[in-house]
């Protein structure tokens, strides 16, 4: 259980980083939205993601793999439909380098915090 609720946080963290860095990209500054759209970000990557990458397989191995970049910036434009108003993402351009950063920042913050058991 503490290890979804660390990715919870660390979903919150990257959505928060990205929103500061990426122009185009906007959440709202409570942290209970934030905590939310990390957990519908989680659902969408967890539920929606791996159905879209295995109807888009010829398109991984036609790019290899920089489709995945295509991909996350959907699962970003999703996540803020979904939301409600509480995560925007306005155009393809800002989803794809906010889906670049999401990707950085959860890498390091998994490194640094998940302790390998």
């Amino acid at each position: 259980m503490s290890r979804l609720v660390l990715r919870l946080v660390i979903n919150a963290a990257a959505l928060w980083v990205a929103a500061r860095l990426v122009s185009g990209i906007a959440v709202e500054s409570d942290a209970v939205s934030l905590l939310i759209v990390a957990l519908i970000f989680g659902l969408v990557n967890a539920l929606i993601k791996p159905i879209v990458a295995l109807f888009t397989c010829p398109f991984y191995l036609l790019t290899l793999g920089l489709f995945t970049f295509v991909v996350n910036a959907l699962m970003l434009m999703l996540t803020s439909y979904l939301s409600g108003g509480r995560f925007v993402v306005q155009g393809f351009v800002p989803a794809l380098l906010g889906g670049i950063v999401i990707s950085v920042v959860s890498t390091v913050l998994s490194i640094v915090l998940v302790d390998e058991d």
